[in-house]
């Protein structure tokens, strides 16, 4: 028996890096399903019969995977505030934006898995999104403000780093092959904490100007951009990252966003 074509959702609105998974998934005959969330969802009974995967930005996702019984693979909120020192390099929290209101140094700040709030250096707590248009019980990461010479990322794959790239040089985007050194710190960071990351994942590293190395973030593979790094190997991550809730390994349901 013939077995039904695995599918690939993407929003109508593709980055360069979503076009090249695209033409990766074309290659290897998966399906291609280009439209608004709205419209995925309300045409989910006609996927239906074969593995559907994902790779968009969080508030598509949100929409489409439930109705698509696609489980979204992601870090704990907590995982970068929880990892040890000699991996950040900084001070990192995960705190509810309530209490980061009372910061009075600068601190850059995000939100953990989305961009709901925006990914800045802030004086201080007060230049946040107010309680007016955030819950201020959402939790977010704030860190020492780090300067990176040069960021890479590294997407993961069953705790192995299966493909990597340069994204930018002195804060800027600059594409580039992947660094021996930064594989080197990603497999220290993964024995040292990949038991805490789900079994496919992106994690970002990088290197400051005295040469040291720290984590960055990690984020989800079905909403990261693959830059210069293997298309293939890089496909494999975000298929296993937004696949069906069904296929979910006993480890992975501690990761379903």
């Amino acid at each position: 028996m013939t077995r039904p074509p695995r599918t690939l959702v993407l929003p109508p609105r593709l980055t360069v890096s979503a076009r090249t998974l695209r033409a990766t998934a074309l290659r290897r005959g998966l399906r291609i399903v280009e439209a608004t969330a709205s419209a995925v969802a309300a045409s989910a009974s006609e996927l239906e019969g074969g593995a559907v995967h994902l790779h968009a930005g969080p508030s598509f996702a949100d929409v489409v995977a439930p109705t698509l019984g696609i489980a979204l693979l992601e870090a704990p909120a907590d995982w970068l505030a929880l990892l040890p020192r000699a991996l950040t390099r900084r001070d990192v929290r995960a705190m509810p934006i309530g209490d980061a209101y009372r910061l009075r140094r600068p601190a850059f700040v995000k939100s953990p898995n989305d961009k709901s709030i925006p990914a800045l250096v802030y004086a201080d707590g007060s230049r946040l999104p107010g309680p007016d248009a955030v819950d201020p019980a959402t939790v977010v990461l704030v860190s020492d403000v780090m300067t990176f010479a040069v960021e890479y990322r590294l997407h993961v794959l069953g705790g192995a780093v299966r493909t990597a790239g340069q994204y930018a040089e002195a804060g800027r985007l600059r594409l580039g092959p992947p660094d021996g050194d930064a594989l080197a710190f990603g497999r220290d960071v993964l024995a040292a904490a990949g038991a805490s990351l789900p079994s496919a994942i992106v994690v970002d590293v990088g290197r400051d100007d005295e040469g040291q190395w720290a984590v960055i973030e990690a984020n989800a593979a079905w909403a990261s951009g693959c830059y210069l790094a293997d298309p293939e190997r890089a496909l494999d991550t975000v298929l296993r990252a937004a696949g069906p809730a069904a296929d979910l390994s006993p480890r992975d349901r501690a990761f379903v966003r």
